[in-house]
């Protein structure tokens, strides 16, 4: 049954799960030989992190990033906030950052500027979902899990004031959800 909240089921989960194998097949091919560490930025590429790193048959580390851009809103702020660093240095590591969703490119065009100040090896950004039609910053995702159209989406991680990350599909919500009168 669909939650009385969704419009309509955009990726359903065999789906997303047989991208995400495809998606960690890439990144074994792209690192083999290497440990990469993933870096998963909270709280929405839980799950897709959790499925993607089960996926990957290399060496790998994990760590978090715990950002804000958002708060309880349906668009970004435009400020950054950082709520938890990683816990390790980065120096001379291969790093992917692991995002649910690269809309604006605001945020992530932040994270990368750090990061890449903290001089790792390599720098790149696996997300699940791409939506090219509201970028404003010039930030491109090396992995890619699918293009999205310009709607407000959630489940599989991604949510709307903290609501609807455990459904198991990435669906569109409804309008009247998120707008207000």
């Amino acid at each position: 049954m669909i939650h009385p909240d969704i419009e309509r089921i955009l990726f359903d989960g065999q789906t997303i799960q047989r991208r995400v194998e495809s998606l960690a097949a890439e990144i074994e091919r792209d690192y083999g030989g290497k440990a990469p560490l993933f870096v998963g930025i909270l709280k929405g590429s839980f799950i897709f992190l959790a499925d993607l790193v089960r996926c990957v048959e290399l060496p790998c580390d994990i760590d978090f990033l715990a950002v804000s851009s958002y708060g309880k809103e349906s668009e970004t702020t435009g400020t950054v906030r950082v709520l938890k660093d990683l816990d390790s240095g980065i120096a001379g590591r291969d790093v992917i950052i692991v995002e649910d969703i690269l809309d604006s490119g605001m945020t992530l065009s932040y994270i990368m500027n750090m990061l890449q100040n903290r001089q790792p090896a390599s720098l790149s950004i696996c997300t699940l979902l791409d939506k090219p039609s509201r970028r404003k910053a010039p930030v491109f995702a090396r992995y890619v899990g699918f293009q999205t159209p310009d709607e407000f989406l959630v489940g599989y991680g991604l949510d709307y004031s903290d609501r609807y990350r455990n459904i198991p599909s990435i669906c569109v919500l409804k309008r009247e959800i998120y707008e207000t009168v």
